[in-house]
């Protein structure tokens, strides 16, 4: 058979198919660079091949705290149910062993009523009857149709035992949920830190600048902030440090190094001689491999525990040249906070080296500042001259439509040729 010829062309077949190929994504030639710690704050770090599980179970108490809340729910649930089915099991040995099931079952109508005073728990004849007399016992409901006699020590001892048992699972239960529900992570969820950070001149210093606040009224006491650069670096020897962390300073004038949370602050790090950025410019800043981890720590003024949040910043996400907005004003004799400017920036002048070369030549500041001098000016220039472009355009405008509303002249024809005037 002759194959089919085609009803679309040809061309337009290749053509499409050229189309199609240029719309896929190709493979970036640079992979996503792994962070350590996740904008959220969470670490970013698998365990794998831990062979010794059982220091796990050494300390029970904190690890049923880190567990999720459905495997938590389930662990005690399933506590609750063998504790129930296991003294359930006991009731019914200590009845089956001392003769009051069998009791039960060869007496009927009014003798049962003489076995009450005779038989270890009055009213147990098979296990779903011990078992519900195991539930009020260990919850202390006390439903009244079963309850223990003086016939039987054994059954006093279990008794004793299961109170016991019930109490303990009771005190852990409830001690690990106050503990996940009063975690510090959970009051770490109201502090926030800017989406960006910035590198911009300060006080003719380049500095490191981020923003931090706290979205409660509560306050956190003895506020504290600590920066680590976390870097992937190589010794002389050749030895690969996949995590090598560098403590950078905070410039604080507080000598006890505690931040006034109060208000969002914006925190500054002077680039200098002690600074890992000291010899990164704005364009080695894309190529670097780094990663600014910041800690903010405190108390929390309502529970008194301590909290801490963290956020880091990679390369992508550090704009250089750029200045926090101010979000705080005064309304009213009342301090206002706008939180939808809390990341906005806007470009300033900076210089593009780095701070070595800052300190080695101070005459680049003072070109850069009369650059962003002289540009603002023209900016302010060619402003002025639009607007005084507007406002002769539109008294032209006006000029015109005023000359179109003037009245003229109009004569009136009379038969004798005269044309009065009105």
């Amino acid at each position: 058979m002759l194959a089919r010829k085609s009803i679309i062309p040809e061309e337009y077949v290749l053509a499409r198919i050229a189309a199609e190929n240029l719309r896929k994504p190709r493979i970036r030639d640079r992979l996503a660079k792994a962070r350590f710690i996740a904008k959220s704050g969470a670490c970013n770090l698998a365990h794998k091949n831990i062979r010794e599980q059982g220091r796990f179970l050494q300390d029970i108490f904190t690890t049923l705290v880190d567990l999720k809340w459905r495997h938590t729910l389930v662990i005690f649930t399933m506590s609750f149910l063998c504790s129930w089915l296991l003294f359930a099991i006991m009731w019914w040995l200590v009845a089956f062993a001392h003769g009051d099931i069998y009791a039960y079952m060869e007496k009927s109508g009014m003798e049962k009523s003489g076995l009450d005073s005779a038989v270890c728990v009055t009213n147990v004849r098979s296990f779903a009857s011990a078992f519900l007399f195991s539930i009020e016992v260990q919850v202390t409901i006390g439903f009244g149709g079963r309850m223990m006699t003086e016939e039987c020590p054994l059954a006093i001892t279990v008794l004793i035992l299961q109170n016991i048992v019930g109490l303990i699972i009771n005190a852990v239960m409830l001690g690990c949920i106050f503990m996940k529900t009063a975690q510090a992570h959970r009051r770490a969820e109201t502090l926030i830190f800017s989406r960006h950070a910035v590198i911009a001149v300060r006080n003719g210093k380049l500095c490191f600048m981020f923003r931090v606040g706290d979205l409660r009224k509560s306050m956190i006491i003895s506020a504290s902030v600590r920066i680590q650069v976390v870097k992937k670096t190589t010794t002389p020897e050749g030895e690969v440090v996949p995590i090598h962390q560098l403590d950078i300073p905070v410039d604080n004038p507080i000598e006890s190094n505690n931040i006034f949370l109060v208000a969002p602050l914006i925190i500054c790090h002077v680039i200098d001689k002690r600074s890992p950025l000291y010899d990164i410019s704005a364009t080695d800043l894309a190529n670097q491999d780094l990663e600014v981890i910041v800690i903010l720590e405190g108390v929390v003024e309502t529970t008194g525990i301590t909290t801490q949040a963290r956020t880091s910043y990679i390369a992508e996400e550090i704009q250089w040249g750029h200045r926090f907005v101010s979000i705080v004003t005064e309304e009213e004799g009342v301090y206002s906070v706008d939180y939808s400017k809390f990341g906005n920036t806007v470009k300033v002048a900076a210089p593009r080296c780095s701070a070595r070369e800052l300190d080695e030549k101070p005459s680049i500041l003072i070109q850069t500042l009369q650059k962003s001098e002289l540009s603002h000016q023209n900016s302010l220039r060619k402003r002025n001259s639009m607007r005084r472009n507007n406002s002769m355009r539109r008294n032209n405008s006006i000029r015109r439509n005023n000359s179109s509303l003037i009245v003229p002249k109009v004569q009136f024809m009379t038969p004798e040729g005269s044309t009065p005037e009105s």
